[in-house]
């Protein structure tokens, strides 16, 4: 990295004096030359490195607060304050506006903001600060920066009021022997998405940085669009910031994209909700507040790093997983970990690791390494410590909660093939939980959650069988799903449960329908012939499901070859039912 910075005698930042040389560092080789170095400290106050920018209709927050609150209240018992949240939920804005008004107040003597992303920008910035405040070595960065930091705790023998901002800490590892001493007469502030212990202690404390309220958000999208003449309604507002679930960056720039577009906010949440647009999409071309990357790519970094936190390549299968279901109230972690999921996982692994081709599920390798329930725990533990995921522990193994937007941005990158796999995928595994409440004990309120999925079909089915007629592919593909929902849960429902017989007659009249208008080798027919086996078996008659099986082995072996799995499945069902026919005759 290059970083290069320019003054001169007049300049100033924030009314803090600049010293008057020119001078370049190159962190990454960790050698500075210079034109001109200081030859005395600079006056006080004094200000090393650009505080950003404040935002835009900047919104004054509950969280600045505490964090001003923390300090006043505690004076030097509080040496540090670490803001920890997701990417996007506004801490850079807070931690600037808490040195700026710092500096305003008459607060600070010295002033100190690192962007701190990796390890040498950190020692560049020192080496910068040790430069101009104690005349240090320009020749050796690592030296200059050191001295900066032996510096801080004597202030050259007398009091100095300092402030250092570590902002966008990426890794605590890159704070190893650079954390700015303990004293009495200084503050650390610290913004980052991590949640490490390593961040905490020695006398600093977490602060927990949230969404909008629904009141900030409903106030800054106001702010923000009525500054630039956007006719926008209060309601329109308000589901505007449900929609982009109140996270501050991407009501940024999603006022931005309406202000530049002209589009009325009802066409653009339109269009938020089509999921066959990207989110990447509905990015504005100019970014607002001096932002430098867009929302779909907020993430991306994260991802990367928790992908490297042991167990090595599982937290982004873990998060795609995660991801694939609107859960409200959170994916419970014995899902997560269920065997379908842990079947499933080290082929995902290998294919993203392997760069593989999309491959189906009777295609898993066994050659790749098991994935263990411990390791998968530790996968979602991992995407928590990034601020990915909110992973609530509790002794039945926790709940997982992901944003809508990270949900969105998520299901984008994988595509729609592989979200629907998911979805399956995560309704096998919490069909096999339900076989043990003791394992869950909030087993009531997903049956609830999961009426409601099915409830929703329901409506929905019925409003294209009006709308669309009840031949069209799409509410044929409803009842589909409405079944494959009743399938999984009714029975586990017992305000609402469906006997075999039901879903046998379910699936009759649903195979019917695909006959004649899909036609019988479509994948969707052939799906429905399946299951209307399965459940004639289910409710009693083994025979009658025993000659569905023959009779669909007979019709695929006209298209498939020998040893194909779909054959040798529905070989395995046959001889099933069969057995079970002729102990009813015995």
């Amino acid at each position: 990295m290059h970083v290069s910075e320019t003054g001169n005698a007049t300049a100033s930042h924030g009314g803090l004096a600049n010293t008057g040389y020119i001078h370049e560092v190159h962190v990454d080789r960790l050698t500075l030359v210079h034109q001109r170095a200081p030859t005395e400290p600079a006056p006080w106050p004094h200000q090393v490195g650009l505080i950003p920018t404040q935002a835009l209709s900047f919104q004054h927050r509950e969280v600045g607060d505490q964090l001003r609150s923390v300090v006043a209240a505690n004076g030097t018992t509080i040496l540090g304050q670490v803001l920890t949240g997701m990417g996007g939920v506004g801490k850079t804005q807070l931690a600037a506006d808490f040195a700026r008004g710092s500096l305003t107040a008459g607060d600070l003597d010295v002033l100190v903001w690192v962007t701190a992303s990796s390890r040498s920008s950190i020692i560049g910035a020192y080496a910068q600060a040790g430069i101009e405040l104690c005349c240090a070595n320009p020749n050796d960065v690592e030296v200059a920066a050191r001295t900066f930091l032996a510096w801080l705790t004597t202030s050259g023998h007398r009091t100095c009021r300092w402030l250092i901002v570590l902002d966008d800490v990426a890794d605590p590892d890159d704070l190893h022997t650079l954390w700015p001493p303990s004293s009495p007469s200084g503050r650390t502030l610290v913004t980052t998405r991590r949640r490490d212990a390593a961040l905490t202690g020695e006398g600093r404390l977490r602060i927990d940085v949230g969404l909008f309220s629904q009141t900030e958000a409903h106030s800054y999208l106001t702010a923000r669009l009525s500054a630039h003449g956007h006719p926008a309604a209060t309601s329109e507002v308000s589901a505007l910031a449900r929609d982009l679930g109140y996270l501050p960056l991407a009501l940024a720039q999603a006022a931005a994209y309406l202000i530049d577009s002209g589009l009325s906010i009802h066409l653009y949440r339109s269009r938020l909700t089509n999921h066959s647009m990207t989110l990447e999409s509905l990015t504005p071309d100019r970014l607002p507040d001096e932002q430098q990357i867009p929302l779909a790519a907020v993430w991306a970094v994260s991802v990367e790093r928790a992908d490297t936190l042991p167990p090595t390549g599982l937290a982004r299968p873990m998060l795609e997983l995660a991801s694939v279901l609107n859960w409200s109230g959170g994916v419970p972690q014995i899902v997560l970990t269920s065997p379908p999921v842990l079947a499933y996982l080290p082929w995902r692994r290998a294919s993203l690791t392997k760069r593989r081709r999309w491959r189906r599920r009777a295609d898993y390798s066994m050659d790749d390494p098991p994935v263990t329930a411990e390791e998968a725990a530790r996968a979602l533990r991992a995407l928590h410590r990034l601020s990915l995921v909110d992973h609530d522990m509790d002794e039945d193994g926790g709940v997982v909660r992901v944003h809508q937007l990270v949900r969105r941005v998520t299901n984008d990158a994988v595509g729609p093939e592989l979200v629907k796999r998911g979805q399956r995928l995560l309704v096998d595994g919490l069909a096999t939980t339900f076989d043990d409440y003791q394992r869950w004990k909030t087993a009531k309120e997903l049956r609830t959650k999961f009426r409601g999925c099915m409830d929703l079909t329901e409506k929905l089915l019925a409003h294209a069988t009006q709308v669309l007629g009840p031949e069209h592919p799409d509410t044929i593909s409803l009842q589909s799903d409405l079944a494959y929902w009743r399938r999984h849960f009714s029975d586990a429902d017992v305000d609402r449960p469906q006997s075999a017989a039901e879903k046998a007659s379910t699936h009759a009249g649903l195979l019917t329908l695909r006959r004649r208008l899909l036609g019988v080798d479509h994948p969707d027919t052939l799906a429905a012939w399946g299951s209307l086996a399965h459940w004639r078996g289910e409710a009693g008659d083994p025979a009658g499901a025993a000659a569905e099986n023959r009779e669909l082995l007979n019709h695929l072996k006209r298209t498939l070859t020998d040893g194909h799995p779909h054959l040798l499945l529905i070989q395995h069902n046959l001889e099933h039912w069969e057995r079970m026919a002729g102990q009813d005759h015995q």
